[in-house]
């Protein structure tokens, strides 16, 4: 079985993020970025079907020269291949673009399983997988609690806040799933020395078959048209309790703001 876990090169949450001033995109050059942390509960899904059965993980990531990173990383976490789809004809795509790149990489890869996190930390969406298996032609499962491989047979349980619903699916299959999928392990020293010898191959457009003019900012559906710092947090509002009145002003406080 081939299992492909599409991972997105992401900024630094913790870092000063910020975008390009020429064209509103995230400035991807100017700030550390990794894989997505929501992303790697999707490789520690493709490494548990592995483990359980015979199957072969490819880690495929869209982006900048950087963007290696993300798929070093799931190699050290002890996927068995890399794809990286590098163009710079790409930069500025939205995610009906990036949605197109994706499954024209997947479908090159001839792909049984493919694997999505949750979303992005960058963006948020998590609307990604559904138009890959949209495009693919492949039923879509997404949210997965937990994941099990038998044979053809995928069944997935998702979890919501009042219930939980197990689905089957039958391989070939679109799947994404949550952060409470797993606890994703943490590189080895052996898996991260591993992980040099691993092959790694770069596509270009040209490669699967696109042209400039269908992907970047010319075939955005979308467009980032202002972006306004967010303001400075200020000062909070302090009760105090010297004469035993705090907790009728806090009362208020919440009430007049419609806390309560």
């Amino acid at each position: 079985m081939k299992i492909v876990v599409c991972a997105k090169f992401v900024p630094d949450a913790t870092a000063d993020r910020r975008f390009r001033s020429e064209d509103n995109t995230v400035d991807r050059a100017g700030v550390d970025g990794l894989l997505s942390e929501l992303d790697e509960y999707a490789v520690e899904t493709a490494l548990t079907v592995k483990e359980a059965g015979d199957a072969e993980v490819t880690v495929l990531t869209v982006g900048p020269e950087q963007a290696a990173d993300a798929v070093k990383k799931g190699l050290q976490m002890g996927a068995d291949a890399g794809v990286h789809v590098l163009d710079d004809a790409i930069h500025g795509s939205d995610a009906i673009a990036t949605s197109l790149v994706l499954s024209k990489a997947l479908a090159k890869l001839e792909a049984d399983l493919v694997v999505f996190g949750m979303g992005s930390t960058d963006g948020g969406m998590g609307v990604v997988p559904a138009m890959v298996s949209e495009r693919l032609g492949l039923p879509a499962v997404t949210l997965g609690s937990e994941v099990t491989v038998d044979g053809q047979t995928v069944r997935i349980r998702r979890d919501g806040d009042t219930a939980s619903e197990t689905i089957e699916g039958t391989l070939p299959l679109v799947l994404s799933v949550s952060d409470q999928a797993n606890e994703p392990r943490y590189p080895s020293f052996k898996g991260i020395m591993a992980a040099k010898k691993k092959p790694v191959e770069t596509w270009s457009l040209a490669d699967l078959e696109l042209t400039p003019d269908q992907v970047g900012g010319s075939g955005a559906w979308t467009e980032v048209v202002e972006v306004t710092a967010r303001p400075a947090r200020t000062a909070g509002t302090i009760v105090t309790d010297e004469d035993g009145s705090g907790a009728a002003e806090l009362v208020e406080f919440l009430s007049t703001n419609k806390f309560l």
